[in-house]
């Protein structure tokens, strides 16, 4: 996994801005500033390019990380990852509030950084992605290609296969709709479960029975299933 190019790091201890320093001085990510207080980020900030933030929950100032945060996003879109010496629960309710990429405590090892950072990026680069792909989906008139054979008209709610209309049960079509709709990412059976039958009990296999209707009938619809996570609907553009 990928790490970010370049990396603010808001840490009221020096020493600590000094560590993380020199753990990403081991990879091909450079700092690009240390801030132990909001005004001088926030004075700087305008002047940086930056993939990504590590934010002390406590720094410098009457400002504090979560408050800091919270002003940053308002005005982009950037992964924010905090560091705190503190768990607690009321902390941690409002650190998530800004849906956090990931949370670094103190006292932490190399290891816990980098690994935390390659995840929390990874994240936001797939995220990115979904977005570029729901732009593109709006600017085309809701007209996902799933391949040369098969498109999914969102405004529509309905699949065509070369251009034909293909008829599908009430349950089959919210398959496909929920697939369509997250395509290229694994959906979990819970989610599946949720979005195709609602809160009504329904057999264990009723999932995996449905699919296998839903393949039957289109069996170049390319579902695949995600060992012991839930089921996609993969990609084939032309």
């Amino acid at each position: 996994m990928s790490l970010p190019s370049r990396i603010v790091i808001v840490e009221d201890e020096a020493i600590t801005q000094r560590y993380l320093q020199e753990i990403f001085d081991q990879y091909d990510t450079s700092v690009v500033g240390c801030f132990d207080n909001a005004a001088d980020f926030l004075a700087k900030s305008k002047e940086m390019a930056y993939d990504m933030i590590l934010m002390d929950i406590n720094i410098k100032g009457p400002m504090d990380g979560i408050q800091l945060a919270r002003k940053v996003l308002e005005k982009r879109t950037v992964p924010i990852i905090f560091i705190t010496a503190h768990n607690d629960d009321e902390t941690i309710a409002e650190t998530l509030e800004l849906s956090p990429y990931g949370f670094i405590c103190k006292p932490f090892s190399g290891k816990d950084v980098i690994v935390t950072t390659q995840i929390a990026y990874k994240q936001y680069q797939s995220q990115q992605k979904d977005r570029e792909r729901e732009t593109h989906i709006s600017a085309d008139n809701g007209t996902i290609i799933i391949s040369e054979t098969y498109t999914y008209i969102r405004k529509e709610a309905r699949l065509y296969q070369k251009g034909n209309l293909v008829g599908l049960t009430k349950n089959q079509h919210l398959l496909v709709k929920v697939l369509t709709e997250h395509i290229g990412r694994p959906i979990s059976y819970e989610i599946l479960q949720s979005s195709i039958w609602g809160e009504a009990s329904v057999a264990e296999s009723a999932l995996r029975t449905l699919v296998y209707s839903v393949k039957k009938i289109l069996p170049d619809l390319p579902i695949v299933s995600q060992s012991k996570v839930g089921y996609m609907l993969k990609e084939l553009t032309p």
